[in-house]
């Protein structure tokens, strides 16, 4: 049972317009925007992020699959599951998204990254010169390291709002590994 309000015209009046936008973007409101729009600045915040990093330079496959890796090292199943079918959304497989999930990908580029995201979860960003230079290595520019940093940061977010409010999963469910 969610521990905040997530019915949407309880929000405050000033979360409302985006709210709407979120309806229109999913096509529904998913639970995670309901709980955040208790705060219209929090979910100013959220949104703005999303909206940011949807224009980044990782693309948008990437950057679900960062998300899945980090969902599944904190527990969270509500991000787990919303950014596995916004994976597949974006173009990855059912197969890209489950290697993901544990910070594995065939294609040497996305697995840097998702190695280099959960080293920054886990060691709570405390990694090495070596570690960003592998991400050069491997052809990230500065540019997408600071890029995977953000999304890192977001999904932390996404992830403790998700854990910490006990907010319902609305997308398929997906085992956590």
């Amino acid at each position: 049972m969610p521990r905040v309000n997530i019915v949407p015209q309880l929000a405050p009046a000033a979360s409302q317009p985006l709210l709407g936008q979120v309806q229109q973007a999913f096509g529904a409101t998913p639970n995670m925007f309901k709980a955040v729009a208790n705060s219209p600045a929090a979910l100013q915040s959220m949104w703005a992020a999303f909206g940011a990093l949807g224009q980044g330079t990782l693309g948008a496959k990437l950057g679900e699959q960062i998300a899945v890796a980090i969902a599944n090292r904190n527990r969270c199943e509500y991000c787990l599951a919303a950014h596995t079918v916004l994976g597949q959304n974006a173009g990855a497989s059912a197969a890209d998204m489950a290697a993901a999930q544990v910070g594995q990908s065939s294609d040497p580029k996305t697995a840097a990254a998702l190695a280099f995201a959960l080293k920054v979860v886990e060691q709570r960003a405390q990694v090495s010169e070596a570690e960003v230079a592998n991400l050069h290595e491997v052809g990230f520019k500065d540019e997408q390291v600071v890029e995977i940093l953000a999304h890192v940061a977001l999904n932390l977010y996404t992830n403790y709002i998700n854990v910490a409010l006990d907010i319902p999963v609305d997308f398929p469910k997906v085992a956590l590994k």
